[in-house]
């Protein structure tokens, strides 16, 4: 019986359901004005396909360490090409979350009317390149899904984003490519060393690590490479500025899978690529990633709590959050790597959610400044109920997933960096604090009748969207 290619269905399913909206005859404009059924479609679609990662799941060996579900084939021969793929524990889960967030920003795009097919393509083509992005094995495919997942980032942000839109793009678009053609600087380099040590070209990542020897200068300078385009993804302190401009102009469910998943390819990376190829530079440099994460954790915090607008205090939090991730990975003990994993999907869910969350509001009332809302549980009391439990989440409260991941980094990074992480500390202090200072001036205190009292409480269907997102705050559960 011949294998279903899994991992390929995978990748190229939301791209062939984005061209189904332009090819097949029920989504013409005479037919689907308002672009309903394709948002149906499109939701249908990236459904089956989390369906499919699931099915994925429970025929995954976690007593296995390889690579599983390969895929090979020849691609471009002539120079060692290949269309390779494979996924482990770290990312299967992360194609999980990918999976298990699009169908929820699909199905919540109502509020998008311009263009709605093309946004809705465009999501699904970002699907295509980041689930790609996640099992490729060969460095060339790895960079073609790379570059492959700005394009429909661009034309979220820059068609359907709020009124910085063309700036914020412009920002996000420069960074990304910055850090990418020094990427692929550095993997020619890595390819060209391997052909003068085997007289072959390849671009396998197993066979380049194995079969490729560099000099310490040489490590130092590669790695470098590959940390500045990864760390400009994740984003880690101090090249984040690109981030809270991309998550205020984008639209809601940009911002839901930008945070969600987008960012974590930057850490995927540094896992996959940049510490396995370049053991002797990863070794020296990680303390000083490890400083800039603590950094990133404390100021994130601190400017999330100086902000006035709800979706940048989101955002900013986003860099303090992922700077626990990040030092927990290059701490390198058991534990703070299994929380660092752990809490790239928490992160994805909680942050996810808030976002969604603003979403909400600023669909009925077109404000996020948080000045404009206060005494809102007595007006939307389901509204204030997921509001709550998405930010107790964030801050990592006992018995949510967001405690797990958190205490499992700290704990493991206190044995090998305690300086740093007794810093990292007051992060946790400081996201309590905006967060619950953000819930308090918009759920309590007197109702603004004439700004908010004809403020409506969650649809059914909004509910529909936030119920998933609420039960894996309680039980999603970690394995080491």
């Amino acid at each position: 019986m011949t294998q279903i290619p899994i991992l390929s269905v995978l990748i190229f399913s939301p791209a062939f359901a984005a061209l189904s909206l332009y090819v097949l005859p029920f989504f013409s404009p005479s037919k689907d004005e308002s672009g309903e059924k394709a948002r149906y479609f499109a939701s249908f679609a990236s459904l089956l396909v989390f369906i499919l990662s699931l099915f994925m799941l429970t025929s995954f060996k976690t007593d296995v360490s390889t690579m599983q579900f390969e895929e090979y084939a020849e691609w471009i021969p002539e120079f060692g090409i290949t269309y390779s793929l494979g996924v482990d524990g770290i990312s299967l889960f992360l194609i999980l979350l990918t999976t298990f967030l699009m169908p929820i920003v699909l199905f919540s795009s109502h509020s998008i009317k311009a263009m709605r097919k093309g946004y809705l393509a465009s999501m699904l083509l970002l699907q295509t390149a980041m689930t790609g992005t996640l099992v490729a094995l060969d460095l060339f495919l790895f960079y073609v899904f790379w570059e492959l997942m700005l394009a429909p980032m661009y034309f979220i942000i820059g068609i359907w984003g709020g009124s910085g839109r063309f700036y914020a793009t412009l920002k996000f678009v420069l960074y990304t490519v910055f850090g990418s053609v020094l990427m692929l600087v550095a993997v020619l380099y890595v390819v060209s060393v391997y052909y003068d040590q085997n007289q072959a070209i390849s671009f396998n990542l197993e066979t380049l690590i194995r079969a490729t020897h560099f000099t310490l200068k040489e490590e130092l300078w590669l790695f470098a490479a590959f940390v500045l385009a990864f760390a400009i993804k994740i984003p880690l302190f101090p090249l984040h500025t690109w981030l809270p401009d991309a998550h205020v102009e984008a639209p809601t469910g940009g911002s839901v899978i930008l945070a969600g998943v987008l960012l974590k390819m930057g850490l995927y990376g540094l896992i996959r690529f940049a510490w396995p190829l370049f053991p002797m530079a990863s070794r020296i440099c990680a303390f000083y990633i490890g400083v800039l994460a603590v950094i990133g954790v404390i100021y994130g915090a601190l400017v999330a709590w100086a902000q006035a607008d709800m979706k940048k205090l989101v955002a900013y939090s986003s860099v303090s959050h992922l700077g626990y991730c990040v030092l927990g990975f290059v701490a390198g003990g058991l534990s703070s790597i299994s929380g660092s994993i752990y809490q790239m999907l928490n992160h994805g869910i909680s942050t996810g959610a808030l976002f969604l969350i603003v979403g909400v509001l600023y669909d009925r009332k077109h404000t996020r400044m948080i000045s404009d809302y206060s005494g809102l549980a007595s007006k939307v009391p389901v509204f204030a109920f997921f509001f709550l439990v998405f930010t107790l989440s964030s801050i990592a409260l006992p018995l949510t997933n967001g405690f797990v991941g958190e205490f499992l980094i700290l704990s493991g990074a206190f044995d090998i960096y305690p300086w740093l992480t007794g810093i990292a500390l007051f992060g946790v202090i400081f996201s309590a604090v905006y967060m619950l200072t953000l819930y308090m001036k918009t759920m309590y205190g007197e109702l603004n009748e004439d700004k908010n009292g004809d403020l409506k409480d969650l649809t059914r269907k909004e509910v529909f969207t936030f119920v998933p997102l609420l039960l894996l705050v309680f039980f999603s559960r970690c394995r080491r």
